[in-house]
């Protein structure tokens, strides 16, 4: 269950407005930096998804998840105004980025066909993933070794957010699905997991192989630096697939981990301290 002492706090930031930033913000490193672009191209347009779907749900919740979705709303909005801010860095430097966008809106396009509830249910599972990646980000602050310090506190500053309204996706899609059986239920959200994770996994690569391609690296070269990042060191989805599973478990609940120490730890002087150590594997 969701901590009754939960706090989701809307933290209305702006970050490097009025700073220029380098083509490879991330230690200069065109891989890494790929993969942190390739999720920002997508946050505008999915997290106005993630707001709809949520929202319409939202009569007759509980007034506790109905102030959380409002939170949750707050919060979604300016990540979104961030991350366009965030994105407008990007092709600043130099890259277009009209592919990437253009899957997005087609996959949201085909979602937006689909019911509310599935809707809901494709937006639960996004939101796991973003929160498990999230946890890791803030777990080993050590991802952003060599960042742009305005870079580096925008991806801190939306992961303890993400963290702070994991709950909500799915305590809405408890209350929308309260008259389903239990095996309806597990098998309509762990279906729209594995279809989510399919699609997310897919773009993601696309998008990042598209922004390499414009660096001028490509084939074996792209494809052998993304996956030894990716799975080997620092290996961030590796080490975010044990978490990834736990959503097929029965009676999963984001809050079954209460990682809300991230969110203390990511403000205090031992995460700025631990910058300056490389990512370990």
């Amino acid at each position: 269950m969701t901590p009754t002492d939960l706090t989701i706090t809307p933290r209305d930031r702006r970050f490097g407005r009025g700073q220029g930033s380098a083509r490879h913000w991330l230690n200069g490193d065109p891989i890494a930096t790929a993969f942190f672009n390739a999720l920002s191209i997508t946050f505008p347009r999915g997290e106005a998804y993630f707001i709809d779907s949520v929202r319409v749900f939202r009569e007759g919740v509980p007034d506790r998840l109905a102030q959380e979705i409002a939170a949750f709303t707050r919060q979604e909005v300016v990540h979104s105004r961030e991350h366009l801010a965030f994105n407008r860095q990007v092709t600043d430097n130099g890259y277009d980025v009209s592919l990437l966008d253009a899957d997005v809106v087609r996959l949201l396009d085909l979602a937006r066909q689909r019911p509310p509830i599935i809707s809901l249910a494709a937006t639960m599972a996004l939101e796991h993933f973003t929160a498990i990646l999230a946890h890791e980000l803030l777990r080993d602050p050590r991802y952003l070794v060599g960042a742009e310090p305005e870079a580096a506190a925008m991806w801190r500053w939306h992961a303890i957010e993400e963290i702070e309204h994991k709950g909500v996706a799915h305590d809405t899609w408890m209350h929308a699905t309260r008259n389903w059986s239990r095996a309806k239920r597990w098998r309509v959200k762990t279906l729209m997991m594995l279809i989510v994770t399919k699609h997310f996994l897919h773009h993601r690569a696309r998008g990042m192989m598209e922004l390499l391609r414009q660096d001028g690296i490509t084939n074996v070269r792209a494809w052998g630096g993304l996956l030894h990042y990716a799975l080997v060191r620092p290996g961030i989805l590796r080490r975010v697939a044990r978490p990834w599973m736990s959503y097929f478990l029965p009676g999963f609940h984001p809050w079954r981990v209460d990682d809300r120490a991230l969110i203390a730890l990511a403000d205090s002087a031992y995460a700025d301290a631990r910058m300056a150590a490389p990512a370990t594997a």
